[in-house]
């Protein structure tokens, strides 16, 4: 079977290929089939610690910087090479088990493994990592907690060692962890033999009180558990660390610097009332569901204001965050979506065009094939992770479909089967055809659907960011050669 695959393969990416050359892409993007050395694109990568290196013979080509990359990707023009993204926000990253296995595996020096999201157990990428790979981004919240003393000793499930943030450390129940929020309520649990946590407490389970939804987050377990910055941001000094942290991390890196803001609308509702609860509200009870919406985006768009106010000038792209779609296809009907949620998505991602000159990005999960002319219209510059593998998902037909018009920042290799249960050449075979069919004229930014999880090989890690690089290194060399 896996020779078939094999096989398939090549015949998938040598049609691709052919086709590409067709219409003029080859030169530029240099799908040639030829499969570079890993070792051969490592040394070249190695000198520049910026992620941008590049292989000798490249002649005088302009290399842009990962910054540069990112955000002509974003305003659809041809970048010089394929923009990466790993860790730079919290749906592009790798579980903390998989990446100690990673570091291992590449032959990387020992050092201590931190946790900076809890709840998904996701690991802070060393610059030897993201050097490794030629990363183009980063996360503003890599400028945070960078000292010892913000970070406490804990095990992950598979006994590796960790640290966690010292606000959010889990603590030992009765067969299981726990996760407790500032009000004191425990918020997570993660029983023995389980690799994340889960939301267990819903403040508006029972009795709801629409004026205060806002105010009752922090009781919710993905508005109470807090990755860095966390505390080190709160306070009467709070906004003044934060803009210096901004402005310190992007003096120091030419990467794109993605800042995580959230203003959920979807999402808050079922942290606050469970999901099955918020679906009925919003279905039987459209007005009351309009207030809690009301009060969340008020509440939103007062933090905007704290925020691009403070790490404005300092950052590259703002993230939103709603899951709107599932595998098979929206969780609400376009119609919903309109009436309840678009205007005030609107009202946010316009407001924080006008507070910085940045790009507006929404994580969100699912098939949402039927949303994106809405979402679009909205004013959303460009949509994570695209989950190739959900219905309406296929990478070919959202490129013709709305590739002028949105920026696809994932979709580059499938985490559902090809990451975690491919052979190394299927996952590099699968790259190299994603990549064929979203890299062309921009709009793209490469990274794999949603985070590397715990159990996903090292190896086909490797073989998933060697393939970006073998493809970004053909595309240089073929224009070097015209």
């Amino acid at each position: 079977m896996r020779g078939f695959h094999r096989r398939l393969g090549g015949a998938i990416r040598a049609t691709i290929g052919a086709a590409l050359r067709a219409v003029g892409f080859a030169a530029v993007l240099g799908y040639n089939g030829v499969k570079s050395s890993p070792v051969r694109l490592w040394a070249a990568a190695h000198p520049d610690e910026s992620g941008g290196g590049r292989p000798a013979g490249e002649g005088s080509m302009r290399i842009m910087t990962g910054r540069e990359r990112v955000l002509a990707a974003l305003e659809h023009r041809q970048p010089d090479r394929v923009p990466i993204d790993f860790g730079g926000h919290r749906s592009s990253g790798i579980a903390a088990i998989a990446y100690a296995k990673l570091r291992r595996h590449l032959g990387l020096p020992e050092r201590p493994i931190r946790v900076y999201d809890p709840i998904q157990q996701l690991a802070v990428i060393d610059n030897d990592v993201l050097d490794r790979f030629q990363v183009d981004t980063i996360e503003l919240g890599r400028a945070f907690a960078q000292q010892d003393e913000h970070w406490v000793d804990w095990v992950l499930p598979d006994g590796t060692p960790c640290q966690m943030p010292r606000w959010a450390a889990p603590e030992r129940g009765n067969g299981e962890w726990l996760l407790r929020g500032p009000t004191g309520k425990v918020l997570g649990r993660m029983p023995d033999g389980a690799l994340y946590f889960e939301q267990c407490y819903w403040p508006f389970l029972e009795r709801d009180d629409p004026d205060r939804a806002a105010e009752a987050l922090q009781d919710t377990m993905w508005g109470g558990i807090a990755s860095p910055p966390g505390p080190l941001a709160a306070g009467p000094e709070g906004t003044q660390r934060l803009r210096e942290g901004a402005r310190r991390l992007r003096e120091s890196s030419d990467r794109a610097v993605i800042g995580l803001f959230g203003g959920n609308l979807l999402e808050s509702g079922q942290f606050l009332y469970r999901n099955d609860n918020f679906y009925m509200l919003l279905a039987g009870d459209p007005e009351r569901a309009e207030r809690v919406l009301d009060n969340l985006t008020q509440s939103h768009l007062q933090n905007l204001e704290v925020f691009l106010g403070a790490v404005g000038p300092y950052i590259d792209v703002i993230a939103f965050g709603d899951d709107l779609g599932m595998q098979s296809g929206p969780q609400i009907s376009p119609r919903m979506y309109r009436r309840l949620f678009k205007p005030r998505h609107a009202a946010m991602w316009r407001r924080a065009k006008e507070l910085a000159p940045v790009k507006v990005m929404l994580h969100c999960c699912g098939g949402v094939r039927e949303l994106l002319d809405d979402l679009i219209d909205a004013g959303l510059d460009a949509v994570n992770p695209v989950q190739i593998s959900c219905k309406g998902m296929d990478a070919a037909g959202l490129k013709h479909d709305f590739g002028p018009r949105i920026t696809f920042w994932g979709g580059g290799c499938d985490t559902h089967r090809v990451l975690s249960f491919g052979t190394p050449d299927e996952v590099r075979e699968h790259v190299l055809g994603q990549l064929a069919i979203l890299a062309p004229g921009g709009g793209f930014v490469f990274q794999q659907v949603h985070n590397i999880l715990a159990d996903v090989p090292p190896r086909n890690i490797e073989a998933m960011f060697d393939a970006v690089l073998e493809f970004r290194y053909s595309a240089a060399d073929s224009a070097a050669s015209r």
